[in-house]
C-alpha cells in the first residue's frame, strides 16, 4: 500500500513542492486518491463496495501497527482462543498457568483478559453460594471470610502475568522511542538526499543505504506507526520523482517492485481458497505488511491496475471473513436460545422441591448437569452476555435458597438426632466393663435397636460419634463372648462330670433303710445340682439324671408329688444360698403363672364335659376326666412349690 499515485510532487521543471509529514490517515495515501475521488477527474462517490474495501485496509493497517510495535505480537494469531466460558475455575487456572510459563507475554493479552473475565464471574457466584450458606448457617455477614485455592492460584499465576507484563512494557517504550527517533532521522536524511549536489550514482547509493538502515531500524510505537511509514514512503516517492533525470536506475527499480508485487498479488489471489477465513487474513496482512514496508513503488503505467488487483484480492478475503463472522452470529443467536431454555429448566426445578434428602439429591445432580450443560453451551451474542448470566446466575441462586432452607431445617433435626446418639454414647461408655451380664446385655442391646431408629446427625460428628459408639458396644459383647467361651468350657466340663456321675449313679443299690436312702438321695440331688449347667445340646443327660431318680423314687414306694418336692428342694436351697432377692422373686412369677396355667386348663377341660352328651362310661368322656384329675395333681404340685419357695427368707 504504498503512496503509487502520487503524481504531482515533482512538477515537469524540476520545482520541488514544499513538503510536510502526511497526516495520518486509516488507508495509505495512494489508496485515499483511488478509492475516494480526490485525484481524479472522473471520480465517482464512494460506494458500498468502496466502504468495505476501506474497512479492509483499515483493519489490516491497524493489525500490521500492533504487530509491528514488537515482533511478539504476531505470535497471538497463533495461540488459540479456546472456549473459556465452558471451562472450570480450575481449568481456567491450568489454561492461565500454561500461557503465562510458555507463551511471549505481549502474546497472550486477549486470552487472559477473557480467562480472567470468565474465572471472575465463576468465582463471584461461588463466593455468593458461599456467604449464603454461611449466613443461612447463622453467622453474621461481616464475619464471613473466603478465598478458594483455586482463587489463591489464579492470583498468583495473575499476579506474575502483570508483573511479566510492566517490565517488558517499560522496557519496550523505550526501545520503541529511540527506534522512533532513528527513523524519524532516516526521514530527515531521505528529505535531504533531493538537495545534495553529487553525482547521481553515490545519491542512488547513498538512497539504498537509507533503506537499509530503515528495514533494520526496529519497531516504533503504534499510535505513530502508519504516519511515520506514510511520511517515509511520500519522500520515497519524491525521490523516485528526482530520479527522472536518471530513468535507468529508476526504472530497473520500478521493475523489480513490480515483479515482486506481482508475485504477492498471485498470493494474495490465492488466499481465498484457503477454509480457514481467519487463517487467510492473517496470512494477507503479512503479504499487505511486505508491500507496505519492503517494496517500493512501480510506474505510473502499471500503478493503478496493481493496486486493484490487491484491493479486490484483499476485498475478497475480507468477506470471506465477515461471513465467518456473520456464521459466528448465527451460533451465538442459537446458543442464546439453548442457555434460555436451560435457565427455565433450573426455574422449573427450583418450583418443585424434594420432600427428603434423597429427593434433594436428584436435584441437585439435575442442577449441576445443566449448569455443566449452560457452559458447555458456547459463547451468546456480547449485548446478551451480561444479562443471561444475570438470569443463570438468579435462577440457581433462588434453587440453593429453597434448597438450603430444606436443610436448614434438616440440620435442626440432625442436631436433635446428635443429642439422642450422644446420650446413648453415654449410656454405652457407662456399661461397656459391667460384669451384670444378665441385665447389661438387654439393655446393651436395646441401645443398638434405638440407634438405628433415630436418623441422620450432622456429617461432621457423624463418623466420631458412631465409632465412639460401636467401640463401647464392641468391648461390651467382645467381654461377654469372652464370658460366654469360658461359661462353655466350664459346662462341657460339668457335662462331662455328670456323665461320670450318672454311671456311678446307675450301679447304686438302696439299703432297705428308707430314711436313710431319702437321705442320699437328696445328697445325690445336690451333688448333682453343683456340678452346675451344661451345653444346651447336651441337656438331655437332666432327663436321665430325673429318670433313675423316679426309678429310686418308685423303689421306695413314694408318690409322685413327694418326690417332685424334694428334687424341687434343692433348687429351693440354691435360691436361698444365692442371696438373690430378684432371682427368688423371678422363680415366685413362674410358679404362679403356671398355677394359672393349669388351672386355666381344667376350666377349658371342665367347660367341655358339659358339651359332651354321652354317659361316664363314654371312652372320650373317662380320657378328659382323666386329663382333669391329672391336672389337679400338677396343681396341688404347684401350689406345693410355691409354698417352698414362699417359705425362704433371705437374712
Amino acid at each position: 500500500m504504498l503512496d503509487e499515485k502520487n503524481d504531482n510532487l515533482h512538477d515537469a521543471d524540476g520545482e520541488k513542492n514544499q513538503e510536510t509529514t502526511v497526516e495520518s490517515t486509516s488507508q495509505p495515501q495512494e489508496t485515499q486518491q483511488d478509492l475516494t475521488g480526490n485525484d481524479k477527474e472522473d471520480a465517482q462517490d464512494p460506494s458500498k463496495a468502496d466502504a468495505q474495501e476501506d474497512d479492509a485496509h483499515t483493519e489490516i493497517d491497524q493489525s500490521n501497527a500492533e504487530d509491528a510495535e514488537d515482533e511478539g505480537n504476531k505470535d497471538r494469531h497463533d495461540i488459540p482462543l479456546l472456549d473459556y466460558h465452558a471451562m472450570s475455575m480450575e481449568k481456567l487456572v491450568e489454561e492461565l498457568d500454561k500461557l503465562v510459563s510458555k507463551q511471549r507475554v505481549q502474546a497472550i493479552k486477549t486470552h487472559v483478559e477473557q480467562i480472567k473475565s470468565e474465572f471472575d464471574l465463576k468465582y463471584q457466584d461461588l463466593y455468593e453460594q458461599k456467604k449464603d450458606d454461611f449466613i443461612d448457617d447463622g453467622g453474621n455477614e461481616v464475619d464471613f471470610y473466603y478465598i478458594s485455592p483455586a482463587k489463591k492460584k489464579f492470583n498468583e499465576i495473575y499476579g506474575l502475568y502483570r508483573e511479566k507484563r510492566n517490565q517488558y512494557y517499560k522496557s519496550l517504550e523505550e526501545r520503541l522511542n529511540n527506534n522512533l527517533e532513528v527513523r524519524q532521522q532516516i526521514i530527515e536524511e531521505l528529505k535531504g538526499l533531493i538537495n545534495v549536489e553529487e553525482n547521481i550514482n553515490d545519491t542512488y547509493k547513498h538512497f539504498k543505504n537509507l533503506q537499509d538502515r530503515w528495514r533494520n531500524a526496529g519497531p516504533i510505537p503504534r499510535v505513530q506507526y502508519n504516519d511515520v511509514w506514510r511520511t517515509y514512503h511520500h519522500h520515497v516517492e519524491r525521490f523516485y520523482d528526482f530520479l527522472d533525470l536518471n530513468r535507468e536506475l529508476r526504472d530497473l527499480d520500478f521493475k523489480k517492485n513490480l515483479e515482486e508485487k506481482l508475485k504477492i498479488i498471485e498470493q494474495a489471489e490465492a488466499l481465498a481458497g484457503i477454509p480457514d477465513a481467519n487463517k487467510a487474513f492473517r496470512e494477507l496482512q503479512i503479504l499487505h505488511k511486505i508491500w507496505k514496508e519492503d517494496l517500493g513503488p512501480v510506474d505510473r503505467e502499471h500503478r493503478e491496475n496493481i493496486w486493484d488487483r490487491f484491493s479486490a484480492a484483499t476485498k475478497t478475503i475480507h468477506q470471506k471473513r465477515q461471513e465467518y463472522f456473520k456464521n459466528q452470529d448465527e451460533i451465538h443467536e442459537a446458543n442464546l436460545v439453548a442457555k434460555q431454555e436451560i435457565i427455565q429448566k433450573i426455574k422449573d426445578i427450583a418450583e418443585r422441591p424434594a420432600k427428603n434428602h434423597g429427593g434433594w439429591q436428584k436435584l441437585i445432580k439435575e442442577i449441576e448437569a445443566l449448569r455443566e450443560e449452560f457452559f458447555n453451551a458456547g459463547r451468546v451474542p456480547y449485548k446478551d452476555n451480561e444479562k443471561t448470566w444475570a438470569e443463570f446466575k438468579g435462577a440457581v441462586r433462588q434453587f440453593n435458597r429453597i434448597k438450603n432452607e430444606y436443610y436448614k431445617s434438616l440440620k435442626k433435626t440432625q442436631h436433635a438426632n446428635l443429642e439422642k446418639k450422644m446420650e446413648l454414647v453415654k449410656i454405652a461408655e457407662q456399661h461397656k466393663d459391667s460384669e451384670d451380664f444378665e441385665q447389661i446385655t438387654p439393655l446393651m442391646k436395646k441401645i443398638q435397636a434405638d440407634w438405628k431408629k433415630i436418623g441422620h446427625v450432622p456429617r461432621k460428628y457423624s463418623d466420631k460419634i458412631w465409632n465412639e459408639f460401636k467401640s463401647a458396644c464392641n468391648h461390651y459383647f467382645n467381654r461377654l463372648h469372652e464370658r460366654k467361651n469360658e461359661h462353655q468350657k466350664e459346662e462341657l466340663e460339668a457335662f462331662q462330670k455328670k456323665q461320670d456321675f450318672l454311671d456311678s449313679l446307675k450301679s447304686y443299690k438302696l439299703s432297705g433303710d428308707k430314711e436313710k436312702d431319702l437321705t442320699q438321695i437328696k445328697n445325690f440331688i445336690a451333688e448333682w445340682k453343683s456340678i452346675g449347667r451344661v451345653p444346651r445340646n447336651k441337656k438331655n443327660i437332666e432327663s436321665k439324671f430325673n429318670k433313675i431318680l423316679d426309678g429310686l423314687f418308685k423303689k421306695l414306694d413314694l408318690g409322685k408329688q413327694k418326690s417332685e418336692l424334694i428334687k424341687y428342694g434343692s433348687k429351693v436351697d440354691q435360691l436361698a444360698n444365692a442371696d438373690n432377692e430378684n432371682l427368688i422373686q423371678n422363680e415366685r412369677i413362674f410358679i404362679r403363672r403356671k398355677i394359672d396355667e393349669v388351672k386355666s386348663e381344667i376350666r377349658q377341660l371342665e367347660n367341655n364335659l358339659e358339651f359332651f352328651n354321652a354317659d361316664d362310661n363314654n371312652p372320650i368322656v373317662m380320657d378328659v376326666r382323666k386329663n382333669i384329675e391329672k391336672h389337679h395333681e400338677d396343681l396341688e404340685l404347684w401350689k406345693a412349690k410355691l409354698k417352698e419357695i414362699k417359705n425362704i427368707s433371705l437374712d
